[in-house]
């Protein structure tokens, strides 16, 4: 590696910002290089040296962590993440998941999410054999009790199903003609560990 050497500006030098951009276009992802002389060493009779405030690429690629930023904005921007992506709260005009067609050679998958009003979530399954359903331990911290509701639908043959109690834990429900009870279900409920969402609101 050849050794870099430092050339102090000469006097009268415009050392005045200049816009960057030109030259050829390098292909290689690399580190951005960082000098290691502080600023008590550095030559007085040299130009001001700058940081990068602000910065513009075409592709970045990060192989550890992205860094914390109370805001960050990509406008006009394509984004990949082939990794995980962990926050606290995003934020989109639309949401969807776009992935590798599973039985269409050459297509991709494409599925929008489901909005609603507030942070939901929800449990599904076919209850039968029992008049009990039983929900994740853990929906006794997540879940506003009073907000669960619960959908029924029958499977075979006409059921008259009643949804006789519930609570955060279990479901209880009742066949009004003592029929055996065999239905799909979907219970829904909202998160109680994060605010309410403020539906409605102003414009920044």
């Amino acid at each position: 590696m050849a050794e870099f050497l430092f050339k102090p500006g000469t006097p009268g030098k415009d050392c005045t910002e200049k816009v960057g951009g030109w030259g050829t276009k390098s292909t290689l992802y690399d580190y951005i290089w960082k000098g290691d002389m502080d600023q008590a060493t550095y030559p007085p009779e040299a130009c001001p040296p700058r940081y990068h405030g602000n910065a513009k690429i075409d592709n970045l690629q990060v192989t550890a962590t992205c860094g914390t930023a109370s805001v960050t904005n990509f406008a006009g921007a394509s984004i990949t993440v082939s990794g995980t992506v962990t926050g606290a709260t995003a934020s989109a005009g639309v949401k969807n998941f776009n992935i590798p067609h599973p039985t269409k050679e050459g297509k991709r998958l494409i599925y929008g999410c489901l909005e609603g009003p507030e942070y939901g979530v929800y449990v599904r399954g076919r209850l039968t054999g029992s008049n009990v359903i039983t929900l994740p331990e853990y929906w006794t911290g997540l879940v506003h009790e009073d907000s669960i509701t619960v959908q029924m639908q029958p499977i075979g043959s006409r059921q008259h199903l009643i949804v006789e109690k519930f609570d955060h834990k279990e479901v209880h429900v009742i066949e009004s003609d003592d029929k055996p009870i065999d239905c799909f279900y979907t219970i829904n409920g909202t998160r109680k560990d994060v605010d309410r969402l403020e539906v409605e609101q102003d414009a920044d």
